[in-house]
């Protein structure tokens, strides 16, 4: 008995492992799928604000027609995937509230800066997203601290360094933020995802985003009635790479946990600065060039990293919120 006692842990470590691997190639794919789509999403946000859409009519819009779109697919055709219980609810809207309140944020500091800045500034999300994880009970790796030793001072350059963008303080501190609320509701919903597949936390989470945001449509200045119909072609742009950026994000999350997905979503980096370039005609100075390769050699080191594996057994933080929610049936 001592015996088989003994093996079930190296058995089980192996089947795990096994897991991993055979799902990798399916959450890599779906979380670079991901980025793509997400990196467009600043240059379709940055043309509807152009063409004089309202900040807070866009995330409106794009956050409730979102939710309303998977809504009519998953009521129609996935009608499984609209099941969810109590906690899990509590837990989704918990993440919906926080990365609803993170894209007020994000949109309202995308139209102080340029696309391509702003998306720098918002690629801080991995480092923090990692030092919450860590806080959780996961112990910070050196290599870790090397890379956010390595990213801060590059954020540090991009909103001090001297450029045309210097002096949008407020801006580059938005994005911040949001970066900030993004990494949170990851965290959360990488907990949320051990128990429910990933299309009804999109589901539900993307519901309580409209919902939160909708608030805000209080503080519209110009109605949609008087945006000139050009807009609506940036926002039907953004709202399109929601809904698939979204489910795509979330699979990457379940099979690989939060952090990875985050670091692999910086790729969508580069798509916004190419687009930037292109349908903008912004750059970058040579010494914003400099803090951007500090940035992205600092999340590139993941490939350094040993244990790549979703952790969703929490110890810390993470563990008290979720004993909160099991406790409600």
């Amino acid at each position: 008995m001592a015996v088989e006692a003994q093996r079930q842990p190296v058995t089980d470590t192996k089947k795990a492992v096994s897991a991993v691997r055979r799902y990798a190639p399916e959450a890599i794919l779906a979380a670079l799928s991901s980025a793509v789509l997400l990196g467009l999403a600043p240059i379709f946000g940055k043309q509807a604000l152009r063409e004089g859409m309202d900040i807070f009519a866009l995330v409106v819009l794009r956050t409730g027609s979102a939710a309303a779109i998977l809504w009519i697919v998953f009521a129609f055709r996935y009608r499984q995937y609209l099941y969810i219980y109590p906690a899990g609810l509590i837990a989704c809207a918990t993440a919906g509230f926080i990365n609803g309140v993170g894209s007020l944020m994000y949109y309202s500091g995308l139209a102080r800066l340029d696309a391509s800045v702003a998306q720098l500034l918002y690629t801080t999300n991995p480092l923090i997203l990692a030092l919450l994880l860590k806080l959780d009970g996961q112990p910070i790796s050196r290599l870790t601290l090397l890379r956010m030793f390595i990213a801060f001072p590059a954020v540090a350059f991009l909103i001090t360094g001297g450029s045309a963008h210097s002096g949008r303080l407020i801006g580059m501190l938005l994005m911040l933020g949001g970066g900030f609320m993004y990494a949170l509701h990851l965290a959360v919903t990488q907990r949320t995802l051990r128990d429910m597949p990933s299309q009804t936390v999109t589901l539900y989470t993307l519901t309580a985003m409209a919902i939160t945001v909708l608030p805000s449509a209080l503080a519209i200045r110009t109605p949609l009635t008087h945006t000139p119909s050009i807009a609506f072609v940036g926002a039907i742009g953004l709202t399109i790479v929601t809904v698939f950026s979204r489910l795509l994000l979330f699979v990457s999350v379940k099979r690989m946990g939060g952090l990875q997905a985050a670091l692999l979503g910086l790729s969508e980096l580069l798509v916004s600065i190419v687009t930037a370039f292109i349908f903008f005609g912004e750059q970058l100075t040579p010494m914003q060039w400099l803090a951007a390769i500090a940035l992205m050699i600092s999340v590139a080191l993941v490939s350094r990293e040993h244990d790549l594996r979703a952790h969703h057994i929490s110890e810390g933080w993470l563990a008290w919120v979720y004993g909160v929610f099991e406790r409600i049936r």
